[in-house]
């Protein structure tokens, strides 16, 4: 069967921000609209639908730092480099090198973290946010319960010292990856067209494994201790959430009402027929409810 075209009409380069390379697709036309991926995933998260969004907006798609062909700093005791505060100005400072002070963002997974960094730290930047198949950080590690650290694993192995996920993921990290890709959809790996698997690999390099498994250190040192912090401030700008009714943050954690505690304004959301991938899942469905979303100007 011949697949549909890979991000057809779009533009990649490097730009220079924050001190570091990004990597970043982009192209459309109409409001900018930035998007930001997973783990353990690059910008090709979104070649479904982006050509539908592209349409309307004019999107920014970045590996973020540590991942796909952005660059994997140095990092440090305290992960600071990895810190969604870090990750988040890298972005902002992204959005504003095309000329864009004020923007759309979704965010899947740890892009999602990113992106609520970006509404704290940056509230006029950030004019409407969706994230996708997450509740906050704090949140989810506050109610970790026995069922929680047995799906969400990662979350405790990836904070080791290093080097010990580092060198037991490298000792087969196709098999590692494939493992995690295919336990947090809906039907195994059978949704991933094959183009988007092989990039996932060809970048799931030592590099980068290390810089993922500092993005998880971070997020469960200096990035708690910024989230303890700024614990009476609020999302300033609407905030819709979705999520896979057959993934583990549906089944263990309540996203809207998560969601409305860290939000000034009503939270809209609700579930896609989906586990954790929803635009490889449900590409379809994703794109026309961020299309009505952001809708209007920024």
């Amino acid at each position: 069967m011949q697949q549909p075209p890979w991000f057809d009409g779009f533009t990649v380069e490097r730009r220079r921000v924050n001190g570091i390379d990004l990597n970043v697709r982009h192209g459309g036309k109409g409001t900018p609209l930035l998007l930001l991926h997973g783990f353990p995933q690059t910008h090709a998260i979104w070649h479904r639908i982006a050509p539908r969004l592209a349409e309307h907006h004019y999107l920014l798609m970045p590996d973020l730092r540590g991942y796909g062909d952005s660059d994997k700093p140095a990092s440090t005791s305290d992960h600071a480099p990895y810190s969604k505060r870090t990750m988040a100005l890298d972005v902002v400072e992204l959005m504003r090198s095309f000329g864009f002070e004020r923007f759309f963002a979704c965010g899947h997974d740890r892009g999602g973290r990113v992106a609520h960094r970006l509404a704290l730290d940056h509230p006029r930047a950030v004019a409407r946010l969706m994230l996708l198949d997450i509740s906050p950080t704090r949140t989810m590690y506050e109610r970790t319960t026995r069922e929680f650290a047995t799906l969400y694993y990662h979350w405790f192995f990836l904070i080791q010292p290093e080097p010990l996920p580092e060198t037991l993921i490298g000792a087969a990290p196709g098999f590692y990856l494939r493992t995690k890709l295919g336990g947090w959809g809906s039907a195994g790996t059978s949704f991933f067209d094959p183009r988007a698997l092989a990039e996932y690999e060809r970048c799931f390099t030592p590099t980068a494994i290390h810089a993922m498994c500092e993005d998880y250190r971070a997020a469960a040192s200096i990035d708690l201790q910024h989230d303890r912090e700024d614990e009476n401030r609020r999302i300033e700008c609407p905030l819709r959430v979705l999520w896979g009714e057959r993934g583990v943050v549906h089944r263990l954690f309540a996203p809207l009402a998560d969601w409305q505690a860290m939000s000034k304004l009503p939270v809209s959301g609700g579930t896609t027929p989906t586990g954790h991938y929803i635009a490889e899942e449900a590409p379809d469905l994703l794109a026309t409810d961020m299309l009505e979303y952001f809708a209007g100007p920024p």
